[in-house]
């Protein structure tokens, strides 16, 4: 079973090309946090958690959810963790989850792909980010290999400032940067609600036509990423920055695409 969070579409592309080559099921958590459901899983084959890197990290929004959420069958975990650069020490992270929960972990490998954070990072070109795009597809068929034939995944190295980061470094970032007063609407704005739609924590709700942000932000770019009108941005941070919205293997270049 291939279970994925997804901001922009990163991790969601990744875990259906996975899920298509392994020939499994994929699961939207998208879906579950959206619904405030915890969700209940029977899986006769390993467990596969796709998701976005937040501050050299598996989202906390995610490590909450796997920790509420019932698994039963296969306990076998794998962690699949897309990000702009680096991952950090997040195995450990993810190996220290595991333990909570009762699965075996079998590894965390992370997959390149556009950055997309662009309330701290300069974000990819169109013609760079399908490039990004495709270089993925042979990692992502490398790694679907080592889950069908039930390798563990290959040790990651990790560098001291990795563990820095993934460490005391990431509940820094948390308690600093990840908030939503940044958030800003221009009147491009055109009332259309796919950011409210597209918010995995219902943070985003639309008061006389605009968005406006509750206080309970995850930092997903869900909101930014999909507006297709741009109307949406975060302080000056994502100022002239190029932004992507991928849907299925559909890339979606700041003019929204569809729902996800």
């Amino acid at each position: 079973m291939v279970l994925y969070f997804s901001g922009t579409g990163n991790s969601q592309f990744v875990a259906i090309q996975l899920a298509e080559i392994i020939k499994d099921e994929v699961v939207s958590i998208n879906s579950y946090l959206k619904n405030g459901k915890r969700g209940s899983f029977q899986s006769e084959k390993p467990l596969v958690f796709v998701a976005p890197t937040y501050s050299w990290r598996m989202p906390k929004v995610v490590e909450q959810w796997i920790l509420a959420a019932d698994f039963q069958g296969n306990r076998n975990t794998y962690f699949i963790l897309t990000c702009g650069d680096s991952c950090g020490n997040a195995a450990v992270y993810a190996e220290k989850l595991c333990v909570k929960k009762g699965l075996q972990f079998c590894g965390l490998s992370p997959v390149l792909m556009p950055e997309n954070y662009l309330a701290m990072f300069p974000t990819p070109s169109e013609a760079e980010c399908l490039r990004i795009v495709e270089k993925s597809k042979p990692c992502v068929a490398a790694l679907a290999g080592q889950i069908q034939s039930a390798e563990p995944f290959n040790p990651l190295s990790v560098s001291f400032a990795g563990k820095l980061e993934s460490g005391p470094v990431n509940p820094l970032f948390y308690r600093f940067f990840v908030q939503d007063k940044g958030f800003t609407v221009s009147d491009d704005c055109i009332s259309c609600k796919k950011c409210a739609q597209r918010c995995p924590l219902n943070n985003v709700e639309l008061k006389s036509g605009k968005p406006v942000w509750k206080g309970h932000c995850t930092h997903c770019m869900a909101c930014i990423g999909g507006c297709p009108t741009k109307a949406i941005e975060y302080k000056s941070k994502s100022k002239g920055q190029h932004r992507h919205y991928i849907m299925n293997d559909s890339l979606c270049w700041g003019n929204g695409g569809r729902d996800h």
